[in-house]
């Protein structure tokens, strides 16, 4: 396999993955990975000489709104469900 990727590179990743294998699957496992590796480096050839580089196929822009301060809640509606307050403050138990 020209990649470096064998049996016991496998049976090295299922160890550390804690991943029992018979040697049936290692063999198994080799080729799949050794496929990957393979389309990787078809990947690799592919041209891509003045392509710019891009993080997402779709063009994002933020979509946050303006953050203005604005007139604050009243008390009072804030705590109107409130299941238990200590004055104007929501009350919990301690936590420890």
């Amino acid at each position: 396999m020209p990649l470096g990727v064998d049996v016991e590179t496998i049976r090295h990743i299922a160890e550390l993955a804690r991943i029992k294998l018979d040697d049936e699957e290692l063999e198994e496992y080799a080729r799949h990975f050794q496929r990957v590796l393979e389309f990787f480096k078809a990947i690799d050839e592919v041209d891509v000489e003045g392509v710019e580089p891009m993080y997402h196929v779709i063009p994002t822009v933020n979509v946050f709104r303006e953050d203005t301060p604005e007139k604050p809640l009243d008390v009072e509606v804030v705590l109107k469900n409130a299941p238990k307050k200590k004055e104007k403050y929501f009350y919990s138990p301690p936590i420890v």
